[in-house]
């Protein structure tokens, strides 16, 4: 089953995916600010929530330590009792020692393996779930830097073609100055002219 924030990347990867190509270009998009911005709120708000649910699987370290501690504990009081069974009994007090023994360490060997593999098992899971944040924060961390590289390549290319066509308006208003001028000159030859008769 994934996670919220894996589908929240996902569905970040698809909008990217669906996002309009730009103009003349085969690598840039057209993002809509408000639908990314949106979800990327959603994945900051979703991300807690998903670091809280591993920090419980790492908190059931203890939980799993704390009962093989507990089961320990009850063999080891198992073969207490056991040992003063056998001891109390004068006859085979020789034999109850040596069998005590043989319980106390057999009981101490499994508490010991017990604990070994709860321990193992606990580091797994804080391993596992750390390996996965790291894995999921790596990934989130390439898509905002490739979001932010495609805003700003896009608004590089708005302010470039915004002083394309500033130079182009500039230079029509310069061709039509010239055109007044010569209206000018002309009226003042005519009247001249008039003058003249």
């Amino acid at each position: 089953m994934s996670s919220k924030i894996e589908q929240l990347i996902d569905d970040i990867e698809e909008y990217i995916d669906n996002c309009k190509p730009m103009a003349f270009s085969s690598t840039k998009i057209v993002v809509n600010k408000d639908e990314i911005d949106e979800l990327l709120r959603e994945l900051r708000m979703k991300t807690p929530d998903e670091i809280k649910r591993y920090q419980k699987i790492i908190s059931n370290k203890e939980a799993i330590l704390n009962d093989a501690r507990s089961k320990a504990e009850t063999l080891i009081k198992e073969a207490t009792i056991q040992t003063n069974q056998l001891i109390s009994e004068h006859e085979i007090m020789q034999q109850a020692y040596a069998q005590a023994n043989e319980v106390v360490t057999m009981a101490t060997r499994q508490a010991q393996e017990i604990l070994d593999n709860a321990t193992m098992e606990a580091n797994n899971v804080r391993m596992s779930a750390m390996q996965y944040m790291d894995d999921m924060l790596a990934n989130l961390e390439g898509i905002t830097a490739e979001a932010s590289r495609t805003a700003s390549s896009n608004y590089e290319s708005l302010i470039g073609n915004l002083n394309h066509y500033h130079d182009i308006i500039q230079a029509n208003r310069a061709e039509l100055h010239p055109v007044e001028e010569l209206v000018e000159v002309d009226l003042e030859d005519s009247k001249a002219g008039l003058n003249v008769i």
